[in-house]
């Protein structure tokens, strides 16, 4: 009887993260999950011991790509407050974003309705960009007008599909605080 080879664990993961972001939310069977990830669902059972722990290894998984992708050294020095929101809102908006948009809005979901995990995924994120911004941006205020503007033109352009609205809102506030600041 042939023995088959164990599956790398790590690449198990990043297809069941892959299959959790093409749905665009973590209600995902694990049937699903399972042959998504060339497997099955007994299988994802014994090498993850659960469905939580699917989702909480995929969600951290998750949490690091976002980490890498928004990290302040992937700008260039000196760059503007303004260059830097604009490749964020890209980045944020091009095509092969949604299902981690949807991703994250079915995370949001989770929190309001209780889900510790959840919330603890969302605070890291606003801790995140609030770190990330506050390297281009003059002070906590602004950041947090700027990235409050960022998230509801993100969900806007979730439910039009249009971006523009959102990076003229931002860009908007952005120029409205360079205006307080050279008056000051």
């Amino acid at each position: 009887m042939r023995r088959r080879k164990k599956p790398d664990v790590g690449v198990l993961l990043d297809r069941c993260l892959a299959a959790f972001v093409e749905a665009g939310t973590l209600d995902v069977s694990l049937d699903q999950l399972g042959r998504r990830a060339g497997s099955s669902k007994r299988m994802l059972v014994h090498y993850f011991g659960g469905r939580e722990n699917i989702e909480e290894q995929a969600i951290r998984r998750l949490e690091n790509r976002l980490r890498e992708q928004f990290a302040p050294e992937a700008f260039p020095p000196g760059a503007t407050a303004q260059t830097v929101m604009s490749a964020l809102w890209d980045r944020t908006t091009a095509p092969q974003s949604r299902g981690v948009l949807l991703l994250v809005m079915d995370l949001s979901k989770r929190a309001w309705s209780g889900s510790k995990r959840a919330k603890r995924f969302y605070e890291e994120q606003q801790r995140l960009w609030m770190e990330l911004l506050m390297r281009f941006l003059p002070d906590r205020a602004t950041v947090e007008e700027v990235l409050q503007t960022f998230q509801g033109a993100v969900l806007a352009f979730l439910i039009t599909g249009d971006r523009e609205p959102g990076r003229r809102a931002i860009v908007r506030v952005l120029k409205n605080q360079e205006k307080v600041r050279s008056r000051a």
